[in-house]
């Protein structure tokens, strides 16, 4: 039995006034994972992937298809299937009145569990909230706000975690500190669903991958597969200077650096060559193997309707 089955999962949006055509948000969303997988949901900005966690968490309901958590319908058995699941929100949203330790409490007994602060303490010791937990919620940096939403998604020991873009706009450190406690619980046996936009974070824990574009699912496949499928290398170069319009359209450009696709020593020439006619100086060269951000950007480029 999936941990997570998505089944024909479709969302549409009523016209916001009249003439306006109905908005898709989802259409026939399919894919299962399996207990105890690291599993990625990738998409760009209005690809689908909020709505898809919300229907899961059973904050919105799908139009059509059925969302099941351990064999329970999110919509029939909403009660077990969302005592089965911890949600981490984009989202900051906090009771300014009480206390750390006293959020994590009362988000226990949400679930009916007591008498759980040996696991607060693991919780709060994890995630470096130790020195926090007397401190008001109002009183914390948006980063320790982040900290506290992921424990308590936790609280209850859910055996599936959903991070919704948990590391958005925080430091280097809570990144390091959550991933190290996410990947423990997922080698303990926790079923993991995380959407992000750090491609690297994605490529480095997820085991297998969904990319989502315009509420479709446009590639699905274990992370090693999709990065085998790259099809070239990544000539990538510093510049000073704009670089002629025949290559920016060939080009990833981010600053000063630039980045061009490179089957062959023969195609990494031409592209240096015509820099070089082009009066520019390329420094720093390298050559490097396509990494998950290289996939994502051809999957989209490829689904372009």
């Amino acid at each position: 039995m999936p941990a997570i089955s998505f089944q024909s999962v479709s969302k549409t949006y009523p016209a916001k006034q009249p003439g306006s055509q109905p908005f898709t948000a989802l259409n026939k969303v399919s894919f299962d994972i399996a207990e105890g997988e690291f599993f990625g949901l990738l998409g760009p900005n209005g690809a689908g992937k909020t709505t898809l966690i919300s229907i899961l968490a059973g904050l919105t309901k799908a139009t059509e298809g059925r969302v099941m958590v351990h064999g329970h319908d999110v919509q029939l058995d909403y009660a077990q299937a969302r005592r089965m699941l911890g949600v981490v929100p984009q989202e900051l949203v906090f009771d300014p009145f009480f206390t750390v330790r006293e959020a994590l409490r009362f988000q226990s007994g949400y679930f009916g569990v007591k008498k759980n602060d040996a696991w607060i303490d693991e919780l709060l010791s994890n995630l470096g909230l130790l020195d926090k937990a007397n401190s008001n919620m109002r009183q914390l940096s948006g980063g320790m706000k982040r900290r506290v939403l992921v424990a308590q998604a936790l609280v209850h020991k859910p055996r599936v975690i959903v991070l919704d873009e948990p590391t958005a706009g925080v430091d280097v450190e809570l990144r390091q500190t959550l991933w190290q406690f996410i990947a423990k619980l997922n080698r303990e046996g926790h079923t993991v669903l995380l959407t992000t936009h750090y491609l690297e974070e994605a490529e480095a824990l997820c085991g297998r991958l969904a990319m989502l574009k315009q509420g479709r699912v446009l590639a699905l496949a274990s992370t090693s597969e999709l990065l085998k499928s790259a099809s070239s290398n990544v000539l990538r170069f510093k510049l000073d200077g704009q670089l002629p319009p025949d290559l920016t359209v060939k080009a990833r450009v981010t600053g000063r650096i630039v980045q061009f696709p490179a089957h062959d020593a023969v195609e990494i020439e031409s592209y240096l060559a015509a820099v070089r006619q082009a009066g520019l100086v390329a420094e720093d060269v390298e050559i490097r193997k396509a990494d998950l951000e290289d996939v994502f950007l051809d999957v989209m480029a490829e689904g372009k309707s």
